[in-house]
């Protein structure tokens, strides 16, 4: 009797080894999935804002999401809960986060006065090209150099447009009355999402990285023009870096044109 209780107790623990797996497959990580939830809000509440007219505020909640989506994938490589499902939730959360958020708030602070058709083509192209941009990205990210991003990243491209709308708003300079400025900065910004463009990813910097003394002095200034003007700073370093594979391709392009020449 005491033999067949034992054989029937083994046959339910390897019964209950086999589904502890699939059990596990169905769970999903909380802690990063918690700031990939939170980055989401932050882009809806970007929304809403916009819709009430505070774009100052809407700007904002924009960049609060940036810093919640590069703490979700640092958390999940620290604590190695990496996992498909939050890869796939990460993407759908920045497609409204720094694709659907800040066409929205762009179209309403500005692009609505050029015209419906024109203005929601401007925000369209914004959306449509995070959208791809990220697809693209998820397909590619075991294929391509991890310290490149083959076109400008979606939370980089609405920084250019959060920055643009916080600086403004924040000095009451009608800027947004330009519209053709704003709707070029926009559709431009897409394209560069959608570029196959290299962006450096700064995901091999370590705090043992050696730089050069030319750094120092740069980032004391970046730190005191950020004192000064916080929105200024961040605003400006978006628009270099935008600017930065533009930039360097070209230069590239000119220097061979140069030594087939010469």
């Amino acid at each position: 009797m005491d033999q067949q209780s034992d054989d029937i107790s083994r046959i339910a623990d390897d019964h209950g080894a086999k589904e502890t797996p699939k059990q596990r497959r169905k769970a999903i990580y909380l802690l990063p999935n918690l700031f990939t939830t939170g980055a989401l809000f932050a882009g809806f509440f970007a929304i809403l804002r916009g819709i009430q007219g505070d774009f100052e505020q809407a700007a904002i909640a924009v960049f609060i999401a940036m810093i919640l989506d590069g703490l979700d994938g640092r958390v999940a490589r620290l604590t190695n809960t990496q996992s498909d499902f939050g890869v796939q939730y990460d993407s759908l959360a920045d497609v409204i986060s720094f694709g659907l958020a800040p066409a929205v708030i762009v179209f309403l602070w500005s692009l609505y006065g050029i015209g419906d058709r024109w203005g929601m083509l401007g925000a369209f192209v914004f959306v449509a090209a995070a959208a791809i941009r990220l697809a693209r990205f998820n397909v590619q990210v075991e294929t391509v150099d991890k310290k490149y991003f083959v076109g400008l990243a979606s939370p980089a491209a609405a920084a250019v447009l959060m920055g643009m709308v916080w600086v403004f708003e924040e000095h009451g300079v009608p800027f947004y009355q330009n519209i053709g400025w704003v709707w070029v900065m926009t559709v431009v910004t897409g394209l560069l999402m959608v570029s196959s463009l290299p962006y450096y990813s700064f995901k091999s910097v370590s705090p043992r990285l050696r730089v050069s003394f030319l750094s120092v002095p740069i980032l004391i200034l970046v730190f005191v023009l950020a004192l000064k003007d916080f929105a200024l700073t961040l605003w400006l370093i978006a628009l270099v870096y935008a600017l930065s594979a533009p930039v360097w391709s070209t230069w590239r392009r000119l220097l061979r044109w140069r030594l087939r020449h010469h």
